[in-house]
């Protein structure tokens, strides 16, 4: 039985992507949250509702809370550094070195505890994220964030080739660590679940790749890596499995590619087989556009994936990106899509905002769920946005959605709800 202590009301003015077309926008309307969950958006408070204590925002914006859909957690303190530098390079000189650290258990807690407030403070309420090949470590993140309300999958990288020493795992000893994760995890009640995580087709050997598949289909886990990244990957992946097609048939054959519900990040050069492949399987490309720039691998060519029918995220790809927040990786999704635009001569549409904000909330939660929307029965997951400053013009309420995801930040959001809890700044 609904009791009204199981509902919440907020008013404000509400902003969402049902589809990625259009807003749809409620000026001083009405959330109705039950058990969690959105019950309703309404312009007028129905009279069923009357006597229950609304929550007002007066002219706030109330959004829905980020999505990050690919991000490196070890790789925080690394935020901003190594920029001039380009993928493979840029992993053997600065990336895989930092990660070797994470064996030390007071190292990976200092970081961790850092990497997650910072989620938090960018708006971030769900993530898909990369911890080490340390299972303690992975544990240790998947702890900080039950703790901090945030919901995440939390993966322990599995390498064990063509990576240093200090962080190069037996095959045998890299799927028996993930399976004490995958048991350790199977029974417990939280938005912080384990995600199969082989690191890149390069990094891992026939025999750990298959034991990976079976892990994934044994537990129902799903699964996320890199795909078509960088030009020199590519290659590197054709010499190690010269009778594959495409990068993503290794995955395939495996049993990594959308047999459980799968992430594969960047997609620069997936080619049509591969985009076949992806549309058939239900696999989603996670777009990251600041990563893309910055370690020099490409421009996904997004138009041609949504046309195509695949489901596209965001990720941050810090610290490929130099930024944990998914409002600028929006920003810089479609600055990218514009310069595709420019060099089609015009023919290759670029994103609209509308576009850009769907992959960031509804395309990228529906990994998680009923996730990233307003809609009847998903998750109230939410922001609120105080951008008073930023509206001193006067603008429409889209122009200041707009307005706050180019020129705003932290600073700006003033709360953050997961399944309908306020979730207040970790105590780490």
């Amino acid at each position: 039985m609904t009791t009204s202590n199981s509902i919440k009301i907020i008013k404000g003015n509400i902003i969402f992507t049902p589809t990625p077309e259009e807003f749809m926008i409620t000026e001083q309307g009405f959330i109705v949250i039950q058990d969690g969950c959105v019950e309703g958006v309404y312009k007028s408070l129905p009279s069923m509702y009357s006597g229950i204590e609304i929550t007002d925002y007066s002219d706030k914006l109330i959004i829905p809370g980020m999505n990050d859909l690919h991000c490196h957690a070890p790789q925080f303190r690394n935020l901003g550094m190594a920029m001039d530098k380009e993928l493979l390079p840029w992993l053997d000189n600065y990336t895989f070195p930092e990660e070797s650290r994470f064996k030390d258990e007071e190292y990976a807690h200092s970081v961790y505890s850092e990497f997650v407030r910072e989620i938090w403070k960018q708006g971030t309420t769900r993530i898909a994220v990369y911890s080490t090949v340390h299972k303690s470590a992975a544990l240790q993140l998947m702890e900080l964030f039950e703790n901090a309300g945030l919901g995440a999958y939390v993966g322990k990288v599995n390498m064990d080739r063509n990576c240093p020493d200090s962080i190069r795992e037996s095959a045998e000893g890299s799927l028996a660590d993930t399976r004490e994760l995958l048991e350790a995890m199977a029974n417990k009640d939280s938005l912080v679940k384990p995600i199969i995580t082989p690191r890149f087709v390069p990094s891992c050997s026939d025999h750990l790749l298959d034991g990976l598949g079976k892990l994934a289909t044994q537990y129902g886990t799903p699964v996320q890596s890199h795909l078509s990244e960088n030009r020199g990957e590519i290659e590197w992946v054709k010499e190690l499995h010269a009778d594959s097609s495409f990068y993503g048939e290794v995955y395939d054959r495996y049993g990594l590619f959308g047999q459980t519900p799968t992430l594969m990040a960047h997609c620069v050069y997936s080619d049509e087989q591969e985009m076949s492949l992806m549309r058939s399987r239900g696999v989603i490309a996670v777009h990251c556009p600041t990563s893309n720039m910055n370690v020099g691998s490409g421009m996904m060519p997004v138009r041609n994936f949504l046309d195509a029918g695949i489901r596209v995220a965001l990720g941050s790809d810090i610290s490929g990106g130099h930024t944990c927040s998914i409002f600028k990786t929006m920003v810089y999704a479609i600055q990218i899509s514009k310069l595709l635009w420019a060099d089609s001569g015009k023919q290759t549409a670029f994103l609209s905002n509308s576009e850009a904000f769907y992959m960031a909330t509804k395309g990228g939660g529906s990994f998680f769920g009923m996730v990233g929307s307003f809609e009847k029965g998903y998750d109230f997951d939410a922001l609120i946005i105080d951008d008073s400053e930023l509206n001193r013009f006067g603008y429409t309420l889209e122009q200041r959605l707009e307005r706050f995801i180019y020129v705003g930040d932290d600073r700006h959001i003033l709360h953050r709800y997961v399944q309908g809890k306020l979730i207040e700044e970790p105590a780490i």
